[in-house]
Order: C-alpha cells, then sequence, then structure tokens
C-alpha cells in the first residue's frame, strides 16, 4: 500500500472519530450524573483544608515556644537555611534583613518582610521541610515559628507560648509595608480587545542601578581570544 493511500486512509478514520465523538457530545444531557467518583469525605477535605488567614482563622489548634524551636530548628532546617538562618547556597536568608527593603539590595526575612505571624507558619506547615512537607505537627510548627520571630527579635522571650489563639496577634514589623490590589479577582463581563481607553495610574518605577551603560563608549570592551 503506497503510502499516499495509508494517509488518506488514516485522515478518513480521524475524521469518523472526530464526527462521533462531536455526535457524542452533542447529546449528553447538561447535569447528567455519570456515577463517575464520590463525594469528598469530611476527613478528606480537613487533609486539605490547611490555609490560614491572616488574622489566624483557620489555624491548627497547637502551642510553642521558640526555645522548643530551636531543637526542632537545628533537625528539621540548619541544612539549607544555616544554623543561624543566614542561608546556604541559594536556600533564603531567614534572620536579619532590616532597613534593606528600600535598598538596591533587599533582604527579605520573616523580620524584614513578611506582614503576618500566622502567614509564616501556613507556609511552613504546608510546605515544610522541603522535600517532606506536613512532616511535622501543629505544635512542632508553632514552636519553629516562634523560633523564628524570636531571632528576628519579633517577640523577646523564648519562652513565650506561641498559639492557635495569638498568632494573628502578633505584630511584624512590615504589615503595613504591602499595598492593597484593588483589581478584581476575575474578569469583567466585556473584555476590550483593541483601542482600549484604561485609566492608568503609574504608581512606582523600577530602581535605577547603572547596570546598562548609558552610551556605547561606557560599554567594556570584550576581548575574543
Amino acid at each position: 500500500m503506497s503510502v499516499l493511500v495509508k494517509s488518506l486512509l488514516g485522515g478518513a478514520v480521524a475524521g469518523s472519530l472526530l464526527m462521533g465523538a462531536t455526535a457524542v457530545a452533542d447529546e449528553i444531557a447538561a447535569g447528567h450524573v455519570y456515577d463517575l467518583g464520590r463525594p469528598a469525605t469530611p476527613e478528606e477535605i480537613a487533609g486539605w483544608d490547611v490555609d490560614v488567614m491572616p488574622d489566624g482563622t483557620g489555624a491548627a489548634m497547637g502551642q510553642g515556644t521558640a526555645a522548643e524551636g530551636e531543637e526542632i530548628y537545628m533537625v528539621q532546617c540548619a541544612y539549607c537555611h544555616g544554623e543561624f538562618g543566614e542561608g546556604l547556597e541559594r536556600y533564603p536568608v531567614l534572620f536579619g534583613g532590616e532597613d534593606t527593603l528600600a535598598s538596591g539590595n533587599p533582604v527579605k526575612t520573616p523580620g524584614s518582610y513578611w506582614p503576618y505571624a500566622s502567614t509564616l507558619y501556613d507556609y511552613i506547615y504546608r510546605a515544610m521541610p522541603f522535600g517532606q512537607a506536613q512532616l511535622m505537627t501543629p505544635d512542632q510548627v508553632y514552636a519553629l515559628t516562634a523560633y523564628l520571630l524570636y531571632i528576628n527579635f519579633v517577640i523577646d522571650d523564648e519562652d513565650f507560648v506561641l498559639s492557635n489563639e495569638n498568632i494573628g496577634d502578633i505584630e511584624m514589623p512590615n504589615r503595613e509595608g504591602f499595598i492593597a490590589d484593588s483589581r478584581p479577582d476575575a474578569q469583567p463581563a466585556e473584555v476590550c480587545m483593541s483601542a482600549c481607553d484604561v485609566p492608568t495610574t503609574v504608581v512606582g518605577r523600577a530602581a535605577i542601578i547603572d547596570v546598562t551603560p548609558d552610551n556605547a563608549d561606557d560599554a567594556p570592551a570584550i576581548v575574543l581570544e
């Protein structure tokens, strides 16, 4: 059989299958029950419903102190983030960074950047340790969160008990450093695709850090060996 005949036959079969699938789709009634799957159980939903709101709503019951969290940090976190939170290799720094956010080299740590302690707890509980997410219990995560707050001078007592009852009350240094996004979460009913008259306000500009030369004379010479 020639290549041309095979191609024609293949196209005819594909076309027939496509037409058949279209006909079946046209016959499917909206809202029809196909007896596939089952409702999720409350236990299954609870396993995924672990996010915590800024005010602490949704935080799991538990508590811990910075004194307890130090040992947990050394076992679960220091391998990547360093014994002092300095960040090893390319892993994030977890200590310091005060007054650097407006500089050309901002250091974003729980103490300098994160707006809510509850968000710190939420992220650690859901995503850490790296590669073994949700390995730790709520008590361990509260203790670890308290330790990170302690080494960043957010709390000054290593025996302060951080819990689901007060995690939303912790005042973080950069709480007021974020701008609320007033844009809607969904697309408008009518989307403009051309010649759109959309009001625009410039709220910030990129910092000039003198990386690119102003003219060709200032550019470094390229030497080919």
